[in-house]
Formats: C-alpha cells, structure tokens, sequence
C-alpha cells in the first residue's frame, strides 16, 4: 500500500538536484513482450531436468520468447510509443532516445536510432547504453542529469534485450534464467504535485570477478558463474539500495516499492531477506517474464502499475546488478502520467 507521507517528497530530493534547477521525473511506463512462450515444463523436457527443479532455483514459470524473424528494434519501439501514448507527449517532442541493450539487432547500427525513426522522434539524440542488466538503470541517470540542466526536457529511457539468441542452450544451470522484452519509461520534467528523480548511485568492478559473467565474441553464448554472480549481485544491490535512500534522505521504511533487476527469484527473496523487506512491498514479476537484462526494471515498474502499487506519489527504490561487473541503486517518486 502506498505511504500518504509520499506526498512530502514532491520536494526536491537531498541528493538530487538543487532547488533551483529543474526536477526530473518519471512520467509513464509500458511494456511490449514477445506472444511466444516458452514454459519451463517445456524447457524442462529439453533439458532432461524437472519443471520443479527449474521453478525452486530460477522462480521462472515461463519465459517470453522472441521468434527468429522478430527485431529488438520493433518491440523496443512499441514499449516507447505506448510509454508516450499514456504520457500524452508526442514523439516529435522527444530530445533524447536511449536503448538500454546489450543485444542489438546488428553490431551497428545501435538500436536507439532506429527505434527514434521508428517512433517518429525525428528531432531527437538517439544512442545505445551497454552496461549490461545495469544499463536501463544507467540510462535512467543520464536521462535525471540532462532534463535537470536544461539540456533536454523529454527522454524516453526503454530497456530492450532478447537474451535467449545469447543464452548457452547446453547449460542447465543459466539457460532457465533468461527471455525476451522490452521495457520504457518516460521521463520529464516535474509539472504536478508528484513526481521525482533523486539520487542514482552507480558502481563497477572490472576485476577478475567480473569473468562471472562473460559473453564472448566467438561464440556469443552466455558463461554464468552462477554462486559468484549471486554473491556479488546481492551484496552489491543491497549496498547501493540503502546508499541511495541514505543519499535521498530516507529510511528503507519510507520506500513504497522495491522494484529491483529481476535476475533470479532467489536473489529477490535474498534481497529483501538482508534488506528487511516486507515481501508485499518488493516486486517480483519473474515467474511470467524471466530475466531479459536491461528490461527487467521498467517490466518490474510496469507490473506493479497494473496491480495496483505503483501510483503518483509512491516512492520507489531501484536496484540493478550486471556484467561487468556493474550495479546500481536509485530512488525515485512517481510522477505518473501527464493527462492524469
């Protein structure tokens, strides 16, 4: 349910931007995933491993799936144009693009360019941001940082991958994990009584550790140190959660919504496990969407919209952790939609 004491943080953030700049805000999320569905009980025949075995080690019940002749591009751009639909803004109005991807349809061109032609944002920026399941939360910041300077008014942020056309098929213990989706939010400037972006606290670690996760370019398929990645991951989305809300000025206990990279349902429930959590106030939407990297959090914001939790005024925690090794916590107020 959402605290009524997030009426309070309508006000600028300690941490974010100083009272006399603009104020950044989330205006509008939507999703676009893939029809195709590939369900574990399916994956688990393939794999010569049991439905149960796969749900009690991933949480994921059934994964969006892009078919061959499907683009990234194409359903990147749908997610944004729903996003600036439910906004009221119109594409022409948009200054900057970004793709949250690490899975293109080609080397080049990025991604973003062609999803700014497809939306019709033809006066628009538009460019990649690779950093992994960190990225849309990477993006997110650059976003803050260029509408509260002036420099852009309207950035349309979509995290976008189609992980199973990378994922090692061979590979029991990560094949499970993965899928497809896309995944925008757009923000803008701050206009009504709700709506913020406070602090965005990033981190890396290119260290040997970070070979946990590595795709390499001969065969592009995934290589996943599956206990290492969950050590890190929740050690270091735990440290940047409670850093963030620290930074804004809070307590865990003034956060409305978790809404964290949903790479594993154990690494969720771990999470909020260390962090103290009440599970009702921590996103987990990983049984029917998988992890599809950069996505997960807009698709994680985009179901609790629909179910009720996320509304103007709540105040939300984001926390990401990726290859890289790359994380990051952040802390926003929702702003809502334009119109209403």
């Amino acid at each position: 349910m959402v605290n009524t004491a997030s009426r309070e943080f309508s006000a600028p953030l300690a941490g974010g931007p100083a009272p006399e700049t603009i104020r950044a805000a989330p205006h509008a999320v939507a999703s676009a995933l893939p029809e195709r569905r590939l369900t574990s009980a399916e994956l688990a025949e393939r794999l010569g491993l049991s439905e149960e075995w796969i749900v009690s080690r991933t949480g994921v019940r059934e994964r969006p799936v892009a078919a061959p002749d499907e683009r990234l591009a194409d359903f990147a751009a749908r997610a944004g144009r729903a996003a600036l639909e439910r906004a009221g803004v119109d594409p022409g109005e948009l200054d900057l693009v970004i793709a949250a991807t690490m899975t293109p349809d080609e080397v080049t061109p990025n991604a973003a360019p062609l999803i700014a032609h497809a939306l019709g944002a033809h006066r628009a920026g538009a460019y990649d941001v690779g950093a992994a399941c960190t990225a849309w939360l990477c993006g997110a910041s650059i976003a803050a940082a260029q509408i509260e300077t002036g420099r852009s008014r309207w950035v349309l942020v979509i995290g976008a991958d189609f992980i199973t056309r990378i994922v090692n098929w061979e590979d029991k213990r990560s094949a499970p994990l993965f899928a497809d989706g896309a995944g925008a939010v757009l923000f803008g400037p701050a206009t009504g009584e709700h709506g913020a972006v406070g602090p965005i606290l990033l981190g890396a670690d290119g260290s040997s550790a970070a070979q946990a996760i590595v795709v390499p370019h001969a065969d592009r398929r995934i290589r996943l140190d599956g206990p290492e990645v969950y050590r890190h991951a929740v050690a270091r989305m735990a440290e940047a959660t409670q850093a963030a809300v620290a930074r804004a000025g809070l307590t865990l206990q003034d956060i409305d919504l978790f809404a964290f990279h949903q790479a594993n349902a154990r690494i969720t429930r771990a999470l909020g496990e260390r962090l103290g959590l009440d599970p009702a106030r921590v996103v987990d939407c990983i049984a029917q969407v998988g992890n599809s990297s950069a996505a997960t959090i807009p698709l994680a914001l985009a179901a609790a919209e629909r179910d009720g939790r996320l509304r103007p005024g709540a105040r939300v925690a984001l926390g990401a952790f990726g290859g890289g090794f790359t994380w990051g916590g952040g802390v926003i107020e929702w702003g809502g939609e334009r119109d209403g």
